[in-house]
């Protein structure tokens, strides 16, 4: 495949996988699959909750806020990709590539947030089961929705900024196939160690916080469950591109299956949708 050297072009080059055409094909191939799937599970998550009262608890509200989050997410990504690697052109326009990552470090940011949101609500909804619909009022969930994209958009706005400023000293070629924060800091012709740092100090805040969080609720839910059981009587360069397709392709679109497709609720309201179409179809035919 012909690769672009045009030193006037102002954006980037997205290498993806150089002199590995066969592999780019099946990865798109999983890609396409995958955000097929990810687009109807996640629409699926938040048009139901919509349409059925009894779905519209604290905890769909934050599932269909994730839902909305995966669907930006891989959103942002996959059709950048494809692109890339089924047609000619690997560009990437500088307003294209900076919009990319800007967006990637939000969302990401807000995901590890709001993982930590649905623990904290699912503690309530096992430990403190008399007062969970006092205790996750509308007020505060939308509180703790808004908090996380405060947070995703101020650790966007300290990093984004700071890596499309590097200098490049005209390497625009991404050993990527988007414009990640770790490519854009490995083509800088600079010392990138205080960059290097920052993102770590705030990747351990915004990734370890969340994880400690979430081990925190659940190992109060685990004890729970265990009190209850006992009343009762009764877990290289290229990989890392590949880690990259799984966290930001392959995740979103089982989140669905994870979140809903398993649960007796859900699985009940889109059969009584199902139904009422159904009856509706059979009414006009008559």
């Amino acid at each position: 495949r012909e690769m672009i050297n045009d030193s006037y072009f102002g954006g980037f080059i997205l290498l993806g996988f150089p002199g590995q055409p066969q592999l780019e094909m099946i990865i798109s191939g999983v890609v396409f699959f995958f955000y097929t799937i990810a687009l109807m599970g996640n629409i699926a998550i938040i048009a139901l909750p919509l349409l059925d009262e009894r779905l519209q608890t604290p905890m769909y509200f934050f599932l269909r806020s994730l839902a909305i989050l995966d669907l930006c997410y891989t959103s942002n990504i996959v059709p950048q990709m494809l692109v890339n690697v089924w047609g000619k052109d690997k560009k990437i326009s500088f307003g294209g590539c900076a919009s990319q990552l800007f967006i990637d470090v939000t969302l990401c940011t807000v995901e590890c947030m709001l993982l930590a949101v649905m623990s904290y609500d699912r503690f309530n909804a096992v430990c403190k089961p008399l007062h969970y619909m006092t205790i996750m009022n509308p007020q505060l969930c939308g509180g703790l929705v808004a908090m996380t994209w405060v947070i995703g958009i101020i650790n966007c706005m300290i990093l984004s900024p700071y890596a499309m400023s590097l200098p490049r000293c005209g390497n625009n070629h991404l050993d990527h196939y988007f414009c990640e924060i770790s490519a854009m800091v490995k083509i800088a012709c600079v010392d990138t160690t205080a960059m290097e740092e920052t993102v770590f100090a705030l990747c351990f805040f915004i990734f370890l916080t969340p994880l400690l969080l979430v081990l925190v609720s659940y190992g109060f839910i685990a004890v729970a469950v265990l009190k209850i059981k006992s009343a009762t009587g009764s877990p290289n360069q290229d990989e890392g591109k590949l880690l990259s397709v799984f966290y930001s392709i392959v995740t979103p679109s089982l989140n669905p299956l994870i979140y809903t497709l398993r649960n007796k609720e859900f699985r009940g309201a889109m059969k009584r949708l199902i139904g009422k179409e159904k009856d509706s179809g059979e009414t006009i035919g008559h």
